[in-house]
């Protein structure tokens, strides 16, 4: 299984990540790495991050939502 992130503007376009990902093999690993990025992200232009699993959406976020 392979999880990854995809990052978004304010307007739910898609934006590239200040920080560049790696492929998670875990949803555990994902999270723990967003979690130690998010405030390089959100400086970068990203406002929200969805999580796929091989493809398939698990759920999105608000990095905005993080930082208040």
């Amino acid at each position: 299984m392979a999880w990854t992130w995809r990052f978004e503007k304010a307007d739910g376009s898609e934006t590239a990540p200040a920080v560049e990902p790696e492929e998670f093999t875990t949803q555990g690993d994902a999270e723990s790495w967003i979690g130690e990025v998010w405030k390089e992200l959100l400086d970068g232009g990203a406002e929200q991050v969805t999580l796929f699993e091989d493809g398939k959406e698990i759920y999105a976020m608000s990095l905005r939502a993080a930082a208040e």
